[in-house]
């Protein structure tokens, strides 16, 4: 898959946003329509997603839909009207708080029935979002219910609220847990949907920083992220794309580390030799796993 280092998130009634997104360096831009969309713009939201969609330059970016909630009166039409006005302009639709794989099926199941309507290409993912501790403990069975499910996606607001914790921000997005919890305060929840999205073979990406000014609070977030194995990190302002794509972004020496692994991986099979040493040290098969990855990233950044 692409890389999907910065995730912006940009309101889907906000017209003159979506133009800016496509033109921005995020990887990713997400067009939404749930929490950043008001209650009476919600029908209004959806139209001027599929405008934007169809009549706009999207083909530098990956580009996702996140629709309402579908425990709502607004997702089931979300999902038909935009994927059957604007599905071949589309990489994958976001779900919110997925608590249950039954969420994915559902979705899947709409998805393929409208690329038979249609008689178009059947190629849209899910982007799952974990926001509760039901997603969390179903994350397994929610990232396989489907092969289109591309993602898990942390949201740490709706997560803080469904275990009933601590509010130290505004936002409810990260910033200022240092001043409440000696550590990382969601090192677990994080690491478990990191461990079931690489599982299966998918990404993880991490939830918004919620302070755009505070570029330190955001690069601090990113790294840590990035250190449990999250792929990326949404955005919720432009100004942060920058920040986000540093840190998920391969530096010369990680790559320059990548090459010599793989190359003694293959001089060692090529002289039948089970062990592969680099610099003195011996080098596992998971780790030329990670340096193959690590490799392929840097490939489709157009760093090597």
């Amino acid at each position: 898959m692409k890389p999907r280092r910065s995730n912006l998130s940009v309101p889907g009634h906000v017209a003159k946003m979506h133009a800016k997104a496509a033109e921005s360096a995020a990887d990713v831009v997400m067009l939404d329509l749930e929490d950043s969309v008001p209650l009476e713009a919600k029908e209004s939201a959806r139209q001027q997603v599929i405008d934007s969609l169809l009549h706009l330059d999207w083909s530098k970016k990956t580009v996702t839909v996140r629709i309402n909630a579908l425990d709502t009166p607004f997702a089931y039409r979300d999902l038909i009207e935009v994927v059957e006005q604007a599905g071949p302009v589309l990489d994958a639709i976001v779900l919110p708080k997925v608590n249950h794989e039954g969420d994915i099926h559902f979705a899947d199941r709409l998805l393929t029935g409208i690329a038979l309507a249609k008689g178009g290409p059947d190629q849209i993912g899910l982007e799952a979002s974990i926001e509760t501790a039901v997603g969390l403990l179903h994350a397994s069975a929610i990232v396989n219910a489907s092969p289109r499910v591309k993602t898990l996606v942390f949201g740490i607001a709706d997560y803080s609220a469904s275990i009933g914790a601590r509010l130290v921000s505004i936002s409810g997005h990260g910033e200022k847990e240092e001043e409440l919890y000696p550590g990382h305060r969601w090192h677990f929840a994080i690491s478990k949907m990191v461990m079931n999205a690489k599982a299966a073979g998918k990404l993880a990406i991490d939830a918004p920083y919620g302070n755009f000014k505070d570029e330190e609070g955001l690069r601090r977030s990113a790294v840590m992220a990035c250190a449990l194995g999250c792929d990326g990190k949404w955005a919720i302002h432009p100004g942060q794309i920058a920040a986000i794509n540093e840190v998920f972004t391969p530096s010369k020496e990680d790559i320059e580390l990548a090459a010599k692994v793989i190359q003694a991986n293959e001089e060692a099979k090529n002289a039948g030799r089970g062990a592969v040493a680099v610099e003195g040290r011996m080098v596992d098969q998971a780790t030329v796993r990670l340096a193959t990855q690590l490799w392929e990233q840097a490939r489709h950044l157009g760093l090597v």
